[in-house]
């Protein structure tokens, strides 16, 4: 391995000469950095990042928890993510969880050995359902700035990213109202994860404070997800006067357009249907899904930021939460406005 010692016995320089050369320093003639470039490229020299990162105690590298790189939101997120870190001069490792307890606690134990500066992630399913979080904890205890976005836990004090998860499903099950829909079920596919917690509680406290519908909460609650389209069909023969589906993951919306097409709904006539998912999904369905659209790419540079601006400025600052916009895209599946 080339070392700047060698460059330097090569040129006939010192290392603190190849050193500034290489780093275009203001100090160093343009013909000296030209013939130092030109040198280093032709040896294939190349920095020793590990001992770069020991001198100056950063690695200017993020540590990234996903739980899961099929899920489209998490995949859209990643892609903001490693955008955002290039663009600000940071690399990013990245884990998959694969919502087990276990492999978020060995990624952790992993990368925080001074692999990485930071670690943005977003909790495991099972790791909410443990509810054990002494790893972020301690995390933490080791001044070890954490970004936690879309999955999080009040216990963990943490700058985090997120949506107004409440208010989406409160507007789309308005959105139902406005339609005209007397019906309106909620299938949910994410257990007790703390989103669906949220967006549980706003389908519930807009069908309560509407003006325009007596009717009471209808909650299908999946266990597996590959069960979708036996529980829409079940939910047709106990419920044959829905109107209205709300889906609150970003895969069982898709199953719901399948599944009623199936059943010869005239979908958005008889019945509407939303998910979540963002745009460019929404047309694998036809018709084409009606979402509430989480920004994705826009969640993963916002938490970049947030935690570059934690690695770089003060680092005792207050912890805080930024929620980035979700919009409602009417599309094939909702009845268009007048």
């Amino acid at each position: 391995m080339i070392t700047l010692k060698d460059l330097a016995n090569t040129l006939g320089v010192s290392v603190s000469t190849v050193s500034k050369a290489l780093k275009d320093s203001p100090e160093i003639s343009q013909d000296t950095i030209k013939r130092v470039k030109e040198i280093a490229k032709e040896l294939n020299y190349r920095p020793n990042t590990l001992a770069l990162s020991l001198k100056n105690r950063q690695t200017k590298t993020l540590g990234v928890i996903i739980p899961d790189i099929l899920n489209p939101f998490f995949a859209n997120t990643l892609y903001g993510i490693e955008q955002q870190a290039n663009k600000l001069g940071y690399n990013i490792i990245t884990c998959i969880s694969n919502e087990s307890f276990t492999k978020e606690n060995d990624s952790i134990n992993l990368l925080s050995n001074g692999s990485v500066d930071g670690f943005i992630l977003s909790i495991s399913q099972e790791t909410q359902a443990k509810d054990d979080l002494n790893h972020l904890k301690d995390l933490l205890k080791q001044d070890v700035p954490v970004v936690m976005f879309d999955r999080t836990s009040q216990s963990i004090e943490c700058d985090k990213v997120v949506i107004d998860d409440f208010m989406s499903t409160f507007n789309a099950v308005n959105m139902f109202i406005e339609e005209g829909r007397k019906k309106i079920i909620l299938i949910n596919t994410l257990g007790d994860l703390s989103v669906a917690k949220l967006r549980v509680l706003g389908y519930k406290t807009a069908l309560e404070k509407s003006g325009n519908t007596n009717q009471e909460p209808v909650i299908i609650n999946v266990d597996n997800a590959k069960d979708v389209r036996e529980h829409i069909k079940n939910m047709c023969e106990v419920h044959p006067d829905v109107d209205g589906v709300l889906c609150i993951d970003n895969k069982s919306g898709f199953v719901a357009v399948s599944a009623l097409n199936r059943l010869n709904y005239n979908i958005p006539k008889d019945v509407s249907i939303v998910g979540f998912s963002s745009e460019e999904f929404s047309y694998l369905s036809d018709p084409v899904l009606s979402t509430v659209t989480q920004h994705g790419e826009e969640i993963g540079a916002v938490a970049v930021d947030m935690l570059v601006d934690r690695l770089t400025g003060d680092k005792k600052k207050p912890v805080s939460t930024t929620t980035v916009d979700f919009t409602i895209d009417h599309r094939g599946t909702t009845l268009k406005k007048s």
